[in-house]
C-alpha cells in the first residue's frame, strides 16, 4: 500500500525548500486540528457510553440549563478559554477536562504523525515501513486509550467492545500489513499477533489469578486482562509483557501519590476516611503510549541500566538489598492487614446470619 503514496512523496521531495517546510508546517497544523475535534467527540463517548446512550444525539448542549452549544461556541479548546470555562447562557462552570482531553489527544496525534513524518526529532519509534495507512490504525488506537482510561477513572470499566473489537481489527490489520510484526507474510504476522494476544491474556490473567488467592480480593480486574490482550495482538508478546512491567511502575508511583494525598487530606480535614481507590486502567494506557511512541528508547535504556548494574553489581546490590527488605516487609504488612480485615468482615457477618436462622 506504501506504493500508492509513492507520487505524493516524490512531488513532496521535489519542491523547494521553502515550500516543502510551508507544506511540513500546514501539515502539522491540520493533525492538530482534527486530533482536537477528534478529542472533542471523545469527550461525547467518555461521558455518554457508560451511561447507554447515543454518541450523536442530541446534540452538545449545558448540562446545568440544557441549552444547545452551536457550533461557533464548540469549537475545541479555543471555545473554553474565549469563554472562561463557562456556560455562555447560564455561566454555570465546564470542567476543565474538557479542553485537557482535547489538547491531549491533538498532542497524540501530532506525535503519531511525527512516528512517520520525523521520529528522529522528538526520538520517537518509527512506524513500522514507514507505511503511512498505519497512521489512520494508531490514531483510532491513541484514541481508545484516552476513551478507555477517562471511564475507568469515573466508572472502574474498561470497555469490551475496545478490548475485543479492538483485537480482532489488530489481528486484521496484522495481517494485511505483516510488516506491523516485522513479518514476511500475511500467515507469520497473523500468528506473532494471536500469540502476543494470548501472551498478554495470559499475563494478565496470571496476576489476577495470584493476586486473588494471596491478597483475598480482586488485585487485578479482568477488564484489565482483556486490554492487555489487545496491546499483545498490537504490539506483540514483548510489548505486552513490557507495557505490563511498565505499568507496574507506574502504578506504583501513582499510589504512592495517592496514599500522600489521602494522608494530607484527612490530615487538613481531620477526616479518618480510606484512602480512595485508584484505577489500573490509567497506568496501562499511559504504558502502552511510552511502549508506542518510545519502546525502543526504553528497552535501550533498560539494557544500558542492565549492563551498568553489572558493571558495578556489587554498589548496586548493596543498594538494592535494604530496598528488597523494605519492599518485602511493607509487601508483608500489607497481606496481614488484608487478612485480617477479611477476617473481621467474615466474623461481623456471623451474628447477623445467625439471627436471620
Amino acid at each position: 500500500m506504501s506504493e500508492w503514496f509513492a507520487p505524493l512523496i516524490d512531488w513532496y521531495r521535489l519542491l523547494p525548500e521553502a515550500d516543502a517546510i510551508s507544506l511540513v508546517r500546514l501539515a502539522l497544523v491540520f493533525v492538530l486540528c482534527l486530533g482536537a475535534i477528534i478529542g472533542s467527540f471523545l469527550n461525547v463517548c467518555i461521558y455518554r457510553i457508560p451511561l447507554g446512550q447515543s454518541v450523536s444525539r442530541p446534540r452538545s448542549h449545558c448540562f446545568s440549563c440544557g441549552k444547545t452549544i452551536p457550533w461557533y461556541l464548540n469549537i475545541p479548546v479555543l471555545s473554553w478559554l474565549i469563554l472562561r470555562g463557562r456556560c455562555a447562557n447560564c455561566k454555570a462552570p465546564i470542567s476543565v477536562r474538557y479542553p485537557v482531553i482535547e489538547a491531549v489527544t491533538a498532542l497524540l496525534f501530532l506525535l503519531v504523525f511525527q512516528m512517520w513524518a520525523n521520529p528522529h526529532a522528538l526520538l520517537l519509534n518509527a512506524i513500522p515501513g514507514q507505511v503511512p495507512a498505519l497512521i489512520l490504525f494508531y490514531w483510532i488506537f491513541v484514541a481508545s486509550v484516552v476513551v478507555d482510561v477517562m471511564i475507568d477513572i469515573d466508572h472502574r470499566i474498561l470497555l469490551d467492545r475496545i478490548s475485543l473489537g479492538g483485537t480482532l481489527i489488530a489481528l486484521a490489520v496484522s495481517a494485511a500489513f505483516p510488516i506491523l510484526h516485522h513479518a514476511p507474510s500475511w500467515w507469520p504476522a497473523l500468528l506473532a499477533s494471536l500469540g502476543g494476544a494470548a501472551a498478554g491474556f495470559g499475563a494478565g490473567f496470571a496476576i489476577a489469578w495470584l493476586g486473588e488467592r494471596i491478597f483475598l480480593q480482586d488485585a487485578f480486574g479482568f477488564g484489565d486482562v482483556k486490554w492487555l490482550m489487545l496491546f499483545g495482538a498490537i504490539f506483540g508478546w514483548r510489548g505486552a509483557l513490557f507495557i505490563l512491567m511498565f505499568a507496574a511502575f507506574i502504578g506504583l508511583a501513582m499510589g504512592l501519590v495517592a496514599i500522600a494525598v489521602a494522608k494530607f487530606r484527612r490530615t487538613a480535614a481531620d477526616d479518618d476516611g480510606a484512602p480512595f481507590a485508584i484505577p489500573f486502567g490509567p497506568a496501562l494506557g499511559a504504558a502502552a503510549l511510552l511502549w508506542l511512541f518510545w519502546g525502543n528508547l526504553l528497552v535501550d535504556g533498560l539494557f544500558a541500566a542492565h549492563a551498568w548494574a553489572f558493571t558495578h553489581r556489587t554498589a548496586f546490590l548493596g543498594a538494592l538489598f535494604p530496598l528488597l527488605l523494605l519492599s518485602c516487609g511493607w509487601l508483608i504488612y500489607r497481606i496481614r492487614a488484608i487478612r485480617r480485615a477479611a477476617q473481621d468482615e467474615d466474623l461481623e457477618e456471623l451474628p447477623e446470619e445467625s439471627g436471620k436462622e
